[in-house]
């Protein structure tokens, strides 16, 4: 079924027309087969290229996986449209219309937050079904009937670190952040979250220009926490850590930070061993059916599994669904009826995409770095025990 991205009426009815004359994405093909594309716009490029190639590695063995290596389900071809967003949101938007606009039923993929919040209104005004990938902006839970995610959120992560704070009454706990977007959304949750029974929660933000961080970190150990909770990007993340130690910090404390992708590893130095971990995933860590068919993919790609894969693997396993209740004219009320509430196995154990609002609820993890310089899994966090609270659509 073509779909028109707000055509008026003159132009909505030469679509039509042409629609009639040629084939069309979500439909059946010139030569008579059955076919859904579906667009993957995320980042190749930019910032975010790292996540956006997990992402999009996860996705292909993910449909390989779903599809018992067919690429196709009950007879419709699935055909995946690649693009670069740079992480860009007007690149992003334009991107997503394009592909609306040749009648493409499906977008999925998107890595950076800013981008995803911008997609999402675009396929909902445009009657578009959106996935969105390793995207963690709070915002896309609930913000309309036509968005899920497939990957986590940040109040996921953050009800993690109050599942390894444990009982909390009367204890401190510290955001250190710098004095960014990303830091102060950062502070902003943790005392949403944290800020309750008890707990006081303050913040220390840096400057993030700044590289002596010495005064930051004396000024975090004078508060005399009982948690540390650290959110930093940036090149002076290596500086931070070491830091940290240096001070004290880290011996003083229980210092908790979200694991990121493989590269960033030795980015801790010598500290690695004293920081708790809490991640979205742990490479290698988990058995699930899926997590043995993606790293028998992988194999023979020879491509290293990391933090964002299953968000791509996942993915797949929704679209695959979607398809399956969409049919070959790319049905989008009867996909999104067929996500709502759908329970599957994933990379990283059980997950059910939330009827309510569309959250993805997931296991976490808490994790510490092993002396072969791996981080390794101390504890899984049921869906349940991490989920956040539930929104009202729109």
């Amino acid at each position: 079924m073509r779909r028109s991205v707000f055509l008026p009426a003159t132009a909505a009815a030469i679509a039509v027309a042409f629609t009639a004359s040629c084939s069309s994405p979500g439909s059946n093909t010139a030569s008579g087969s059955k076919e859904v594309q579906v667009a993957l716009v995320t980042s190749t490029s930019g910032p975010l290229a790292s996540y956006g190639e997990q992402y999009l590695q996860g996705f292909e063995a993910g449909l390989d996986h779903a599809t018992e290596g067919t690429g196709s389900v009950d007879g419709i071809k699935i055909t995946v449209l690649k693009d670069d967003d740079a992480g860009d949101p007007a690149k992003g938007v334009s991107l997503a219309k394009k592909r609306i606009g040749q009648g493409v039923p499906i977008i999925a993929g998107t890595a950076a937050s800013g981008v995803a919040t911008q997609i999402a209104p675009v396929a909902a005004q445009n009657k578009t079904l959106y996935i969105s990938g390793p995207a963690a902006t709070d915002a896309l839970t609930g913000v309309n009937r036509h968005t899920f995610r497939s990957g986590r959120q940040t109040y996921q992560d953050v009800t993690t670190a109050k599942k390894i704070l444990g009982d909390s009454p009367g204890k401190k706990v510290v955001v250190l952040a710098q004095d960014s977007a990303f830091g102060q959304a950062n502070a902003e949750a943790v005392k949403a979250v944290l800020g309750t029974d008890g707990t006081t929660v303050t913040s220390v933000l840096a400057p993030p220009s700044a590289t002596d961080l010495t005064p930051v970190a004396s000024k975090v150990k004078a508060a005399e926490p009982d948690m540390v909770f650290v959110a930093w990007a940036g090149d002076t993340a290596q500086s931070m850590w070491s830091t940290l130690d240096q001070q004290g910090v880290l011996d003083a404390a229980t210092v908790v930070t979200g694991l990121d992708i493989r590269a960033s590893y030795p980015v801790f130095g010598k500290a690695r061993e004293k920081v708790t971990l809490l991640a979205h995933y742990v490479p290698e860590a988990t058995s699930t059916p899926e997590a043995e068919a993606m790293r028998a993919y992988f194999a023979k790609k020879k491509w290293d599994e990391d933090l964002f894969s299953p968000d791509g693997f996942n993915a797949a396993q929704m679209v695959v669904e979607a398809v399956k209740a969409g049919g070959a004219d790319g049905d989008t009320d009867a996909m999104i009826k067929a996500l709502e509430g759908f329970t599957f196995s994933g990379v990283k154990g059980e997950n059910t995409v939330r009827a309510g609002d569309h959250a993805l609820l997931q296991p976490t993890f808490q994790a510490k770095f092993t002396s072969a310089d791996h981080p390794e899994v101390s504890k899984t966090f049921p869906a349940e025990q991490v989920a956040p609270a539930e929104k009202k659509i729109g």
